[in-house]
């Protein structure tokens, strides 16, 4: 039988907000400003960890994949356009809100975000009104799925791994928290993970 959890650990894009800044925003992003596609995705993976990690800014990020030329646009309507992709997912906030009130959950993000995006997100949609801490790769200087971050989670936290539900779509990073006893739920929509909440002794 599953010990009921204490602690979720959530994910923040493609969990409780859209990813934002993910692979189909940078396709429309070189349609709207008249972008190269393939150099803005080459430059962008080569350079996006490192932003992520909180050693580059976004000024100094914009500056490697976009403005490392003269361009028709300026840094604020680019910036602009990122920020219009960010859309919350409204059932599974306030899916977790009523959890987080029932069963006086600790409410933990880990994710991988660069600083001005995680602040933008956060203030936003008012995150930190229910997430109790932020392990963000932006802060912590270390991304997922190091395995490395989940344990810092749990120092800060103070929970043990069992006590801990993780909520992330992307079943690698499930693994590496299940690597270090954290149970996971993979998210894919908002059906099945309240299905899946359930079957942890957490319901709405």
């Amino acid at each position: 039988m599953n010990l009921t959890p204490s602690t979720l650990f959530l994910d923040i894009g493609g969990v409780l907000l859209t990813n934002g800044w993910d692979r189909n925003a940078r396709k429309q992003a070189s349609q709207q400003f008249n972008l190269d596609l393939p150099e803005l995705e080459e430059r962008h993976h080569l350079t996006f960890d490192t932003y992520e990690e909180g050693k580059l800014s976004l000024e100094e990020y914009l500056t490697r994949i976009v403005f490392y030329e003269p361009r028709s646009f300026t840094r604020e309507a680019f910036i602009n356009f990122i920020q219009s992709q960010s859309q919350p997912y409204n059932e599974m906030i306030d899916m977790i809100c009523a959890l987080k009130k029932k069963y006086n959950l600790k409410i933990a993000v880990v994710n991988n975000e660069g600083k001005e995006f995680n602040e933008f997100r956060t203030s936003k949609f008012k995150l930190n009104s229910f997430v109790d801490f932020f392990i963000s790769s932006c802060y912590v200087h270390m991304r997922k799925p190091d395995a490395d971050i989940f344990k810092l989670a749990l120092n800060i936290a103070q929970v043990a791994p069992e006590e801990v539900l993780y909520i992330e779509d992307r079943p690698m990073f499930i693994s590496v928290a299940e690597s270090l006893d954290i149970k996971g739920i993979v998210h894919k929509d908002y059906d099945s993970t309240k299905v899946a909440l359930k079957e942890f002794g957490l319901s709405v």
